[in-house]
């Protein structure tokens, strides 16, 4: 295994139990305690765990908003799976917003680049990965979070009132079955409330860690959803309320990973 696999593995496992010891990291992935320190060291530095007596802690609660490098590495493989299965509602022809996220970046990379769609996103790195070889991309235009790499503001609210979409790829922080679909920050809530709005079709594309979240601010009910596709455990409850929203609930499944 790479470091970089490594190090994306151990970030997956520490926030997977919430939490892990050296030791049964080391154990799992086979590593001496030595390198896994070391890396736990690393990844502490760059804000994707917090080190505490013995292991490591994930770095999430309802009020923390993760950056975008801390969700790229986290449940990897839940997000290809979700994103194969969400490429599968493509069709030719149509305008379709991606939004910005780590799970639609994955989506973006599935989708085709031979031109038969229009995308519009608003995330400037996912501009750049739809528009690869024949496709076009249309960027709403706004203020850069840094936090998130995806454009908020006026301008990109401007965009989003006077435009229409076939189709939406829509992520989110959290999803809960009382409070919807929520997210930390007020003016990316804007924004996805909008796009929602403004779509004929929306697809909820969020692994199972998700589920059961809430944070600081709503933007979309059950009901605003056509589809979810998810990956990881759901329970039956939960997939009973999105169903009796006339929210067709798809659970993929995720290839095991490389050890």
């Amino acid at each position: 295994m790479l470091p970089a696999e490594r190090k994306r593995r151990i970030v997956e496992l520490v926030t997977a139990a919430d939490g892990r010891s050296v030791e049964a990291l080391a154990d799992e992935l086979g590593y001496s305690k030595a390198t896994i320190r070391r890396d736990l060291q690393e990844l502490e530095s760059q804000g994707l765990i917090e080190r505490s007596h013995g292991g490591a802690v994930p770095v999430t609660s309802v009020g923390h908003e993760q950056a975008y490098g801390q969700k790229e590495v986290q449940n990897l493989e839940a997000k290809r799976a979700i994103a194969e299965r969400a490429v599968e509602e493509l069709t030719e022809g149509q305008v379709v917003f991606f939004d910005a996220g780590t799970t639609t970046m994955q989506v973006a990379q599935s989708a085709p680049k031979d031109g038969s769609m229009l995308a519009v996103t608003n995330s400037p790195r996912l501009a750049v990965e739809l528009g690869k070889e024949e496709n076009d991309v249309k960027l709403t235009g706004g203020t850069l979070r840094r936090r998130t790499r995806s454009l908020v503001g006026p301008t990109a609210e401007s965009f989003l009132e006077r435009t229409n979409f076939d189709l939406l790829f829509l992520g989110a922080n959290a999803v809960d079955v009382e409070t919807g679909l929520t997210t930390p920050n007020e003016e990316e809530a804007r924004v996805k409330e909008l796009m929602v709005k403004r779509a004929s079709r929306v697809v909820l594309v969020a692994d199972a860690t998700k589920i059961g979240e809430r944070s600081f601010v709503t933007f979309a009910d059950l009901s605003d959803i056509d589809m979810f596709i998810t990956a990881g455990e759901i329970d039956d409850e939960t997939r009973e309320r999105f169903e009796a929203e006339d929210v067709t609930v798809v659970v993929a499944t995720p290839e095991a990973p490389t050890l």
